[in-house]
């Protein structure tokens, strides 16, 4: 299990636990008292086993666009358990969320220690590429070997999106940003490129208003702005309509979109289509033509809670190469 830590006395006491256990790594004692310091002012995740400490993870701000790994120990009886995945996994969907265009991470250069070798390992594993080395940066005899991670490439912001059912800041979002985000809506495949797909986007406070009162149980009702789907029937060929795909293709792109700019969202379909079809009375309230119908509404905002991904089956339980099962 992950936790994220608040409490300073906390932070400190289990850092202490995990990097004692971890000498070849923390050696210095002056260095690791450092750690164990800072580590108590910093975000901080920790991962238990069985209610034991198993290890943990600090994340601190280097830059206006970056965030350091600071700190990082597992336990070695809970090495290769899948413990760091999950621990970099919870500080990465936080950094994400704050906004962070990067994570970087310092340790000594490959070849020069097995124990470091390791490590390296594991964080071009997690998707880390170098960026340069720098051979005096502490000593000689530790080159420090700086890697990065884009938290705002494609494939980042995949990793990083997750539905957001929390409280929305007031904070207003820039009509610029808006039209990015539908403009990818937009952007999306189309089967036969019939364009089925169209958008209303509400920010106005009053049609806001409005809409978030035809929506029961409530909803969203924090968000300072919202995107409104809306989908035709137009057949592609014969009687074959796609238009399920292209809206769907849709307001995935317009998901990512929301990430990368530091937002975050929810896909509303089932809420909104149910037999009590509140989807037809925000087309009423919008005046939406009859010929569409309303199939989604996506909030846009800042977080103002706090969230972490769900747990997620493994890479080998959901992919399989060449046949479903083994040959």
């Amino acid at each position: 299990m992950i936790r994220f830590i608040d409490d300073k006395d906390e932070k400190r006491k289990i850092s202490r636990e995990v990097l004692e256990a971890l000498k070849e790594w923390f050696e210095v004692d002056e260095s690791r008292e450092q750690f164990i310091r800072e580590s108590a002012d910093q975000p901080f995740w920790a991962a238990f086993e069985n209610d034991v400490p198993a290890g943990f993870l600090c994340l601190k701000e280097t830059g206006k666009e970056t965030m350091e790994l600071a700190v990082m120990g597992v336990k070695k009886e809970f090495h290769r358990h899948g413990v760091g995945r999950r621990l970099f996994a919870a500080s990465k969907d936080y950094a994400a969320m704050k906004g962070y265009s990067f994570i970087q991470v310092k340790t000594v250069e490959s070849g020069m220690y097995p124990d470091y070798d390791i490590t390296n390992e594991f964080y071009k594993s997690l998707g880390f590429k170098e960026l340069e080395v720098f051979k005096e940066y502490w000593d000689e005899a530790n080159p420090c070997q700086i890697y990065v991670m884009s938290l705002k490439s494609a494939v980042g912001v995949i990793s990083v999106r997750h539905s957001y059912r929390g409280e929305f800041s007031s904070e207003p979002v820039p009509r610029e940003d808006l039209m990015t985000i539908a403009n990818a809506g937009i952007s999306a495949p189309s089967g036969c490129n019939k364009q089925t797909t169209d958008l209303v986007v509400v920010d106005d406070p009053s049609t806001l208003e409005a809409v978030k009162a035809v929506i029961e149980p409530p909803v969203a009702q924090t968000a300072p702005a919202l995107i409104v789907v809306l989908t035709r029937r137009i057949n592609a060929y014969r009687d074959r309509c796609f238009a399920i795909q292209d809206y769907s293709a849709a307001i995935e792109n317009m998901l990512l979109a929301i990430v990368e700019l530091g937002y975050q969202s929810c896909w509303y379909e089932g809420h909104i289509t149910d037999d009590d079809r509140i989807c037809d009375k925000i087309a009423s309230v919008l005046g939406v033509p009859d010929e569409y119908d309303v199939v989604c509404i996506l909030p846009v905002g800042k977080a103002k809670d706090e969230f972490h991904a769900p747990s997620k089956k493994s890479f080998s339980e959901r992919v399989k190469f060449n046949a479903f099962g083994d040959k």
